[in-house]
């Protein structure tokens, strides 16, 4: 404080060194966040084909019959976030909880609030099920961050699923199980 009771700013002049400590700090902070920083501090421009790459590099990615297999051994819980239009169009994976995926965070955190019944634990295996297996690899990754470490999606999605002959509700019959 200044005699006059204003704050005084004092500078000094940073090091090459702790400059270079700051930005890896910041480097393995975007990294830890799944992307990666400019030197500028803001975060590196990448194409949704390599962030989709970088998300399913963590992912142990199921098949259709292994998500099946799973889901019957009570093993994973199947979670199918495609939007309304489709399940309406292509029928529903009988057994599965639907959720939203603008609402998935949020229903499978199992600390949060807002979390469904079924999100049990961070134990808990989640496979995600997206329409043909590419959002769903960007959700699971998501969950990872939340400290669900075993989730990961269906390769191919609702249309691999569909592909191999497992079982589906057609639409005029199906009433999906939703997080409430």
């Amino acid at each position: 404080m200044s005699d006059e009771g204003t704050p005084t700013t004092v500078t000094r002049s940073v090091t090459r060194s702790e400059r270079d400590d700051v930005r890896r700090e910041e480097s393995a902070r975007g990294s830890r966040t799944g992307g990666s920083l400019q030197t500028d501090g803001r975060p590196a421009k990448v194409s949704i084909d390599d962030r989709l790459e970088q998300a399913r590099a963590g992912l142990d990615r199921v098949t259709a019959e292994e998500a099946y297999a799973a889901a019957r051994a009570g093993d994973a819980l199947l979670v199918d976030t495609r939007y309304a239009a489709l399940r309406n169009r292509d029928g529903l994976i009988p057994g599965a909880l639907v959720v939203e995926r603008n609402e998935l965070e949020w229903r499978l955190d199992p600390q949060g609030s807002h979390r469904a019944a079924e999100a049990t634990g961070h134990d808990l295996r989640v496979v995600v099920v997206c329409n043909e297996g590419y959002a769903s690899s960007l959700a699971a990754e998501s969950l990872r961050g939340l400290g669900l470490h075993r989730a990961t999606d269906l390769i191919g999605g609702f249309q691999a699923w569909k592909a191999a002959r497992l079982p589906v509700t057609e639409p005029e019959a199906a009433h999906p199980r939703t997080a409430n």
